[in-house]
């Protein structure tokens, strides 16, 4: 059996990886630094579309590739290995996945071509205050009014909200959970900007009596909740997917500084200590691509996967952490130095695994599905 990427799936990957790294570089990058300005580099935004990689999971009637969510998920780790200023999980795999899945007919040829072409944006509000699990929302409700629904509630750090033209979301109600499209600019939606350590831009929804239509809802009842347990497992997954590019990257440029890094006239790469952190570095983040690509295809094949996303997702917490803190000490003090690019590597490394929430209360969680034999039981 061939556990090698099919040859659509390199051509993605070498495709992504190309534009990516002539466009990202760590001049560019800087000038987000400390909100100097938008994090979002909308002439690379466009490049990707012309290339067609924003279409990479969209089918090919609204304008895409149709490949699936593994190819989608490549496309994230590239993103990753350059930290590129670009809303692409929240937009392609948080919002514009679910609606190639759930969306009706219509709604598909209201969002989707938009989507590949690069002329809209979409965003999705996954996180609710105290609360980390989308599926279950408790601070946002729904209740039904003619033939929509009326919404109050609040999400906290939705990337992108002020220039998406919906926010995907879920909402609670009487009959089980509603997932919405909304519109950031309808009556009753208020925007509070927040600020974060990666300089994304991120936002507070705050909603208040929110009207919304038929058209706008994409999934509701009893279905939703098990949809937008799909969403979240996607959507973490992805996070795990950028954390592997942006780890692997980050233990790279540790092993190239240490291989020409000179003290007392000998390489440090040669010191018996340094070689030892740098392999174990290699290890983890080898370990991380082989649990987040267990899981993205398990994803991708539309079987049961919540056992592996939380594997990978204890996994994607503690790798960044570990090689981040790797990096910085072999680096010495070149590695907190703002005109060295290792620092916003640590940045997002750190900013991903608080994203991910605590490994050790995800290790309990699957703890606990393993003793209920939940996990890895025929």
């Amino acid at each position: 059996m061939d556990f090698g990427f099919s040859e659509q799936q390199r051509d993605v990957q070498n495709l992504a990886r190309e534009i990516l790294n002539d466009n990202v570089t760590a001049e560019k990058l800087s000038q987000y630094d400390d909100y100097k300005a938008e994090r979002f580099d909308r002439e690379l935004w466009q490049k990707m579309a012309e290339a067609g990689l924003l279409g990479v999971a969209v089918s090919e009637e609204y304008g895409g590739m149709g490949f699936g969510f593994f190819e989608l998920a490549l496309l994230v780790e590239e993103a990753g290995r350059t930290i590129a200023p670009l809303p692409i999980i929240s937009n392609l795999i948080s919002a514009a996945l679910p609606i190639q899945k759930f969306g009706s007919a219509a709604q598909k040829h209201q969002w989707l071509p938009g989507v590949a072409s690069g002329e809209l944006i979409l965003a999705a509000a996954l996180t609710e205050i105290y609360n980390d699990d989308p599926a279950h929302p408790y601070l946002t409700t729904a209740k039904a009014e003619g033939d929509g629904l009326v919404v109050s509630g609040e999400k906290t750090n939705v990337p992108f909200a002020h220039i998406a033209d919906r926010i995907l979301l879920a909402a609670k109600t009487v009959d089980g959970v509603a997932i919405i499209l909304l519109d950031p600019t309808a009556d009753g939606v208020t925007l509070k900007a927040q600020q974060v350590t990666n300089y994304e831009p991120q936002f507070e929804v705050v909603l208040n009596n929110v009207r919304i239509s038929t058209s706008d809802i994409l999934v509701s009842g009893a279905d939703g909740q098990r949809a937008m347990q799909w969403i979240a497992e996607c959507s973490t997954v992805a996070l795990c997917a950028h954390q592997l590019g942006a780890s692997d990257k980050a233990m790279r440029m540790t092993a190239s500084y240490t291989a020409e890094r000179k003290q007392f006239g000998v390489l440090i790469s040669t010191f018996q200590a340094v070689g030892h952190r740098a392999a174990n570095c290699f290890i983890d983040v080898e370990c991380l691509r082989l649990n987040t690509y267990q899981a993205i295809s398990r994803l991708d094949g539309g079987l049961d996967a919540t056992n592996e996303v939380q594997i990978a997702k204890i996994w994607a917490g503690d790798v960044g952490h570990r090689v981040s803190y790797a990096a910085q000490h072999l680096h010495g003090g070149t590695g907190i130095d703002r005109d060295y690019p290792l620092w916003r590597y640590c940045t997002w490394l750190r900013h991903n695994e608080m994203a991910l929430g605590s490994s050790a209360k995800t290790l309990a969680k699957l703890g606990k599905r393993i003793a209920a034999g939940e996990a890895f039981c025929s």
